[in-house]
């Protein structure tokens, strides 16, 4: 599915003052439509107030309009989720299945995800019948194809996409540095089905419909994490 980048923006939904927010940070307004759409077609109870911010394409983008909102009073000290497209580096990967990242790799360094185990769950009980592969999330600053699929599947990552590794290392470089953090990607992308073959159209549906469905396990992950653990 192509689609043009946007402007940076954010979609607010207001909860209780004293509950604890979450801030999920898509690229493009595609991704941003579907995660919305989604919280009007599946619901869910998120626990606390849920931004879902436009922050544009790329890591320079993503990494500027996320340390802009978390240094806001309001979302200090929110979860962060990077979430909306990504490209897949393993065979038998199809557009449609999700990728839970359980680190993300960038120029900065790995940054551990939390809850990966809790997010895989939930996505199992939010979208029932699609893979979900875990494993370590790349970044990179153009899109990648051919050759290059191959060489970052040799470093042992499964997905690679252009933000998360800067949304998740801008978080936890701004305001409160033990905030969760986690990234959740569907894939529209794969090494048998790369964006210039025919068919394209048919995978990016079906990307853009798993990504209108994930928030409800969203929800759930943020508020696993806030339970009092014994």
């Amino acid at each position: 599915m192509a689609a043009e980048p946007e402007p940076p923006g954010s979609a607010h939904t207001p909860s209780p003052p004293d509950a604890a927010p979450m801030l999920i940070a898509c690229a493009l307004g595609i991704e941003q439509l579907a995660l919305r759409s989604g919280r009007r077609r599946h619901g869910g109870a998120s626990p606390g107030p849920v931004t879902v911010l436009r922050t544009g394409m790329g890591p320079a983008n993503a990494q500027r309009a996320v340390t802009r909102a978390l240094e806001g009073g309001e979302l200090r000290g929110a979860a962060v989720v990077a979430s909306g497209f990504c490209a897949g580096l393993e065979p038998g990967m199809h557009p449609g299945d999700l990728v839970v990242a359980d680190e993300t790799r960038g120029p900065g360094g790995s940054t551990p995800c939390t809850g990966t185990e809790l997010l895989v769950q939930a996505l199992a009980r939010a979208v029932p019948g699609r893979t979900v592969h875990t494993g370590p999330l790349t970044g990179s600053d153009h899109v990648v194809r051919g050759q290059e699929r191959a060489q970052l599947r040799g470093t042992g990552a499964i997905a690679v996409d252009m933000e998360s590794a800067a949304t998740l290392r801008s978080a936890l470089s701004t305001g409160v540095r033990s905030r969760p953090v986690a990234a959740v990607r569907v894939i529209v992308d794969a090494p048998e089905h790369e964006l210039v073959r025919i068919g394209t159209v048919r995978g990016g549906i079906s990307a853009f419909r798993v990504l209108r469905s994930v928030l409800p396990a969203f929800f759930e992950w943020h508020r696993s994490l806030l339970l009092p653990r014994r």
